[in-house]
Parts: C-alpha cells; structure tokens; sequence
C-alpha cells in the first residue's frame, strides 16, 4: 500500500497527471481513495470498459479504497466528450434501468465486498442554484473551449449547449462530494478528470491525481468500441459469441487487444512478442487471433471455455453443422394471418416472436439481405402460404446470420 506498489498500478495508463502525482500520494502510508464514474447509457459493460475496471481492481487488490460512483445523475446530462454535436438527453427511468443492468456485471471484475459504491444523484440532485452558481463560477468559457471537442465544434459553427458546458463541472464536483485522491478514467476524460483536480482546490481539498487509460478500438477497427456503434464484445456475451465477434478483429489490432484485455497489468509481455512476431512473419495472424479470443474468453467464463468455444465455433462455421445447444422457444399463432383468403406465415413476426430480430422492420430487413435460414435453407420472403397443420412448424430450426439461432418448440 505505498511506493512499493508503484511499478504495477503504473503498468498500462496512457498518462498520469501531476506526473509523480502516484508516487506522491502512495507515499501517504494510507488506503488511498479511487475513484472511478461510469454513466449508465447502455445495457453491457464491454471489453473497452473492462480495460478501467480491471486497472481499479488492480488498485482494490493493493489495499486502497475504490469508489464507484454511478452516474445516475450525469447520464441525464449526457458526457460531450468526443462528440462532435450534441447528444440525445435520457431519461432518469432509461438511466435507471440501465444501471440495474450493469450492477451485477461491475461485480465480475470488481470485488463488491471492498467497493464503496455512489450514486451521484446523492449529492447533484441536492444542489441548490447557489451551489450551481459556485461551480460555475469557478471555470471559463475560454477554459472550456481548451477540450478539443468543444473547440472544433465551436470552429464548425456547431451548437454547443450550456448543459454541455455543466457537464465536466458536475463529473468533477463527483470528485469533491467522495474526497477522491486518484480518479481513473479512459483517456478521453483528461479534461474532466483535470476539471475535478481544479474543483477540490475550489473546495480546499488536495487535488486529485488523474490516471487515464488508452481506450480500446471497436471490432471494426476504426471507433472506440461503443454499444450504440454495434462494434463491442460484452463480457457477458455467451462463450461462443464472444469467440467469433473476437475473430472479427482486424489483424493489425491483435497486438492492441492483447495488451488491453489481457496484458494491461505488467504480468506479462506477451503482446510485444505477438507484434513482433506478426511483423516479421513468424507467426500468422489467424493462429495469434484465434488464441487471443480463446484466453479473453476464459478470462470471463472460466478455463477450457475458449477451447470450447472454438471448437463449437468450428462446428457451426466450417462444417456447416448445427449448434449442439439452441435455445427452443413457444410462438404464438398470431404468427399465422389471412391474406385475401390464403393463410399465410408471416415470417418477420415470427422472428420477433423467437427473438432472433428486435423489431418487425429489423426482420423484414434481414429477409431482404438473405440472412435467414429455416431447417438450412434460404428464407427471404416476407410471407409464405402455409398448408400444413401449424404443428408442422413445431422442431423447425431458424437462423438469422452466422451466429443466432432458434427452435419452435410449440404454440403460446
């Protein structure tokens, strides 16, 4: 718990701010309180966010506080960084269910027993007019228009909302209400995390020391893993989707992803060994992303899980065999409808009713592209005259691209 612990919890940050600012505080000889704040915008925490969750574990693991403060309050605000116009506000019943959401999963890379955890509604919502007018007393709009996001979008002539302006002050005024020493945070934060440091100061607080961690690229290879973006690997995607989104990755980010979801701690080395070996050629990419996605997955689901994984991957994809489990789910006969005296199948509603599309438009979408198989074959139109008894359909197998299948098992 003091200097000793350096090298570690040093292992990985893309940037520490005061640069001895760690060294300084572990010096203390005390539990230090770290903090981190995560908005409750989407429904899964993902490998992007596990890359900071894991680096607070690491501190959790050395003896100090961690305080995880839930941004029930802030996610309503709506986080500008990185944006480039102003995002959608949520509502506190779509913040709220969001959080419940993500609770249990926090605790798969945290220990919930050690973690103090906040909401930050606590202490924003109990702000007076005075209180918002100290915090914004206390920073410029010319120090606001320092945040390249702010400042491009201000270049653009694109709006920038006051509310926008709030946000870094009510993130930062988080670190004040929990008397944070570190906060973490990816390093698109910097500047909210500098703007809490300046806060404590306005409070008469020791400033914290903010540590950022690189962000991890999406599957796509080209934006910030994001939700709303479809390019994330959650951590609790099922063993097998976790295994082919990771095949996904595109080969010059192997290095990356090995060495912010697996290596990030300074145990091992093995992501410089793989680059190097990838660029002289030693070693072939597939090989390397392949064993790369079988250890994140045993990471989150247990040992042997990747091998598993793989080999049901392998299964299914290059033998072409069904997946030995398939979730079997009741439709019900609303699915069959009359059309000018003919009785149909409707196949969009019977995709939404498997579970296998989000929405009636999604699944005409996804017929439309030749993306949807019953018993193997090819499906494409939106309806189809049905004959049979309607237990006929009863033990069908349908799928919707490579990975998502369901069985009929009977009527609702």
């Amino acid at each position: 718990m003091g200097p000793d612990d350096l090298p570690a919890l040093l292992a990985g940050p893309a940037e520490v701010v005061p640069a001895d600012g760690l060294r300084e505080k572990l010096e203390l000889g005390r539990p230090l309180r770290v903090k981190l704040g995560v908005d409750p915008t989407a429904p899964a925490v993902t490998l992007g966010w596990a890359v900071v969750l894991r680096k607070l574990r690491q501190f959790q693991d050395a003896g100090h506080t961690v305080v995880l403060i839930v941004g029930d309050f802030t996610a309503r605000v709506g986080d500008p960084s990185g944006k480039s116009e102003t995002r959608p506000r949520l509502s506190k019943e779509q913040v709220d269910g969001y959080a419940d959401m993500l609770l249990d999963q926090f605790w798969l890379i945290l220990d919930r027993d050690r973690t103090e955890l906040r909401r930050n509604a606590e202490w924003l919502e109990a702000l007076d007019i005075e209180g918002v007018l100290r915090l914004t007393a206390a920073y410029t709009v010319a120090r606001m228009l320092e945040r390249d996001d702010f400042a491009d979008r201000h270049a653009q002539g694109r709006p920038i909302s006051i509310l926008e302006f709030l946000y870094p002050l009510l993130q930062g005024y988080d670190s004040v209400a929990v008397e944070a020493d570190i906060e973490l945070g990816g390093n698109d934060q910097l500047f909210n995390l500098l703007v809490g440091r300046d806060l404590q100061r306005e409070f008469g607080q020791e400033p914290q020391v903010a540590l950022t961690v690189p962000l991890l690229v999406g599957t796509d290879g080209v934006q910030k893993m994001s939700q709303s973006l479809g390019n994330y690997v959650a951590i609790t995607d099922a063993p097998d989707d976790m295994f082919g989104k990771l095949l996904r990755v595109p080969d010059e980010l192997i290095p990356t992803y090995r060495r912010l979801t697996l290596d990030f701690f300074g145990a091992r080395d093995e992501w410089a060994r793989v680059e190097a070996a990838l660029a002289d050629g030693t070693t072939e990419p597939w090989t390397e992303k392949r064993r790369m996605a079988r250890e994140i997955v045993d990471l989150y689901h247990g040992a042997d899980a990747g091998e598993r994984a793989e080999a049901e991957f392998d299964r299914v994809h290059k033998h072409g065999d069904l997946p030995s489990e398939i979730p079997e789910r009741a439709v019900p006969r609303t699915v069959f409808v009359e059309r000018d005296g003919t009785r149909v199948l409707d196949h969009a509603a019977l995709l939404v009713a498997l579970g296998l599309a989000a929405s009636r438009s999604a699944a005409r979408r996804v017929l439309e592209q030749h993306g949807v198989k019953r018993n193997g074959a090819e499906v494409s139109q939106a309806e189809e005259t049905f004959r049979g008894p309607d237990e006929d359909l009863i033990g069908s197998v349908w799928q919707v691209g490579k990975r998502a299948f369901a069985r009929i098992s009977g009527f609702a």
